[in-house]
């Protein structure tokens, strides 16, 4: 008999061999039929497979991030299964599991191409494979038996992935006619899949190398009933109108330029205000906080990030070195703010009084993403990260590391980013090579975390393998309006880098002792934060935040001086206004305003310059009636308040 406890703590005893499909029958049969995978010892697994000792031990459904995860790496093979019947000679790359759905690699034979048009009878397919409930049978393989199978059926990129693999530690899965190399876990069977929609095809570099083949890549889902599909696609169909790139476009925030480069932004006037009101916002919470603000240059001399470890962990994906006409000069674009407050704070002598030092700056970094990658303001080769490092005697780093989930949960707030969780991000303990610094400040480090979150009652999930290679971290993940998950504000805990610069400061005793440092991003970085918010509230930002606030229409020309002094009038007040005096009908203003998500229009005609008021029309809304120019520019700056003072 083996013991199987639960995550309530109750244990139960059964057979040595007991499958989680077993122990959740024993429960209650609905429960067997809504459970799609279990975790053993913290390992997802099928529910077929055998337990042997014993384990912790929980079951995973369709509400279960780890459940999805079986679901969609099923239907990814699935969806192989599908290609490899309706494309003879197709090559398989990798096909995982990814936040929503899954993709597959795959190069068609030569002269063969995968379009959209192609996708309905993919799906159909897909749909009759489903009808056979075919099981999906897990099998412990050789490398050398998994070199001649895939070998044998020209699986050419499949090879080349075991090549990579260690002897003992290979399976396969198979379904049907269908062999993948592959780890798991996944469903028993296919039979759970009742819906199922290809998304888009695009290309993408084999194993992401620019140098290497290009390849298709096919994006999918799948749903256990055919209502969330049609639930999912409408919400698909919301996200493309919101889609940062459009209305950013619409509002006129920021652009593109191929001249400028790839992946480098440029932020436009009306853009650039609403980046700074957020920066504004921020150093006004920061200074409450006791942060001091500084600059540092965009390049720093290679050896500086030799120092830190970013060249050892980043260079690959920074930008080539920088060389000077100084023989062995080396410049690089900073991949970090961290090591130029280093430099800052190893500038003078430091004593245990002057600690904590908060450094903050909004500092701009490069990073060489492949082209392919590169997605509007979401994944950029230039951004500006809201950075800031405290550095601190031990017994502070709990109480900075609350202040700043306190400041992180102020931002949220006042953005209405009411839904978000945190994540714990530690160390993979079986991986231990990828990162720097010794066991023991790696174990005080990820103690102090977890214990401020605990005094917080901040409810958090953990991750192992998901720290930064010199310190855990704490990411918070934010659900927008549309339910997607984004990891914006993260708080990271570092014993690493000071050690690196060797950074000291006099102690009560008189000693020299090694400070903590606290790496913070409340926004993450600007670009992305900016594209979440936009995407988040459809481009209808808060009054306060929106950078024109009012637009005045004038119903004809004859009415451009008067809404010439309502703009004076408002913008004497302080309230952000926008004159659209072009030849237009007021129909046409208004729908081009509405585009712009303005959040007031004002009218302005004969009547109203004859009695000095403005017609007042809301976003999205009906006419709000008239108004006296100073009771308008009142109640916008009344409505900021309300919004603004309690942070």
């Amino acid at each position: 008999m083996i013991n199987i406890t639960f995550p309530d703590g109750s244990v139960r005893q059964y057979n040595e061999g007991v499958t989680g499909l077993q122990i959740a029958e024993s429960i209650s049969p609905r429960l067997a039929q809504d459970v799609l995978a279990c975790g053993v010892n913290g390992e997802t697994v099928e529910l077929n497979r055998p337990i042997n000792g014993d384990a912790q031990f929980v079951l995973y459904k369709w509400d279960d991030k780890e459940g999805k995860h079986a679901f969609w790496h099923t239907s990814a093979h699935l969806m192989a299964e599908a290609l490899q019947e309706l494309y003879p000679g197709i090559q398989f790359g990798i096909g995982p599991a990814i936040e929503n759905g899954f993709y597959y690699d795959v190069m068609p034979a030569e002269g063969v191409s995968i379009r959209e048009a192609d996708f309905p009878n993919i799906e159909k397919k897909m749909m009759e494979l489903v009808q056979r409930k075919e099981e999906l049978v897990r099998k412990d393989i050789s490398k050398q038996d998994a070199l001649k199978f895939f070998g044998d059926h020209g699986q050419t990129y499949k090879n080349e992935l075991i090549a990579d693999l260690e002897d003992g530690h290979i399976t396969t899965y198979t379904q049907g006619a269908f062999t993948d190399l592959c780890r798991g876990p996944h469903l028993t069977s296919t039979a759970p899949i009742k819906a199922c929609k290809v998304l888009s095809v695009s290309a993408a570099y084999w194993r992401g190398d620019e140098k290497r083949p290009q390849m298709t890549r096919l994006y999918g889902i799948t749903f256990p009933k055919k209502k969330m599909l049609d639930e999912y696609l409408v919400l698909l169909e919301e996200a493309k109108k919101r889609d940062h790139r459009k209305i950013g476009k619409e509002m006129e925030l920021f652009m593109f330029s191929e001249r400028v480069g790839k992946g480098l932004p440029i932020w436009l006037p009306k853009g650039t205000a609403l980046r700074l009101r957020l920066e504004d916002f921020l150093k006004k919470i920061q200074k409450r906080y006791g942060y001091q603000q500084v600059i540092t240059p965009h390049i720093g001399g290679k050896n500086l990030y030799v120092t830190s470890g970013h060249y050892a962990h980043y260079g690959k994906d920074s930008f080539q070195p920088i060389h000077t006409p100084e023989e062995g000069e080396e410049y690089m674009l900073k991949p970090m703010n961290c090591p130029h407050h280093c430099e800052i704070y190893a500038s003078k002598p430091r004593s245990y009084k002057d600690l904590p030092l908060r450094l903050a700056e909004f500092g701009t970094v490069y990073r060489y993403e492949q082209s392919g990658e590169l997605h509007g303001l979401t994944r950029v080769r230039s951004f500006t990260q809201d950075d800031a490092h405290i550095f601190c005697r031990p017994d502070q780093v709990k109480d900075e590391f609350i202040r700043v989930m306190e400041i992180i949960q102020i931002i949220f707030g006042a953005l209405d980013f009411d839904n978000f969780e945190a994540q714990i991000s530690l160390r993979d303990p079986d991986d231990k090579e990828k990162y720097i610094g010794s066991d023991e400040v790696w174990e005080q480090a990820e103690r102090a975390i977890i214990e401020a979150c605990q005094e917080k009652g901040l409810k958090t999930t953990t991750e192992l393998g998901e720290a930064a290679f010199y310190g855990p971290k704490l990411d918070f993940m934010v659900k927008d309006a549309l339910g997607r998950r984004w990891q914006l504000g993260t708080i990271q805990v570092d014993y690493n880098l000071p050690e690196r610069f060797q950074l000291e400061y006099v102690g009560e005793d008189n000693q020299k002792h090694r400070p903590v440092m606290i790496h913070r991003a409340p926004f993450g970085s600007m670009e992305r934060f900016t594209a979440v918010l936009i995407e988040h509230t459809a481009g209808h930002f808060p009054i306060w935040l929106s950078p024109d606030q009012v637009a005045v229409l004038p119903i004809s020309e004859k009415f451009n001086e008067y809404a010439q002094q309502v703009c004076d009038r408002l913008e004497a007040q302080d309230v952000r206004t926008v004159l659209d005096d072009r030849n237009e009908k007021i129909g046409r203003k208004i729908r081009d305003n509405e585009m712009k998500r303005i959040p007031y229009m004002l009218v302005v005609g004969e009547k109203e310059q004859a009695e000095g008021t403005v017609s007042v029309r809301k976003q999205g809304a009906s006419d709000l009636g008239s108004m006296k120019v100073d009771e308008f520019a009142q109640k916008i700056n009344e409505e900021v308040r309300s919004l603004t003072e309690k942070y």
